[in-house]
């Protein structure tokens, strides 16, 4: 399960971003947007740190 999980945070970073696009278009509060783009966020670098070479490796 080592390359599954994160393979998985980075689509779900994805398309967090596409609805961030989405959203911002349709003239969504700007409070659903941005709640939208930290989540996209955080998902992204939990996704990528979760690749990184550490002591358990």
């Amino acid at each position: 399960m080592g390359g599954v999980l994160p393979t998985l945070l980075l689509i779900l970073a994805g398309v967090l971003v596409g609805g961030v696009v989405s959203l911002h278009r349709q003239g969504a509060p700007r409070g659903a947007v941005l709640t939208t783009a930290a989540l996209a966020m955080l998902a992204a670098v939990a996704g990528g740190l979760w690749l990184l070479p550490g002591e358990g490796a």
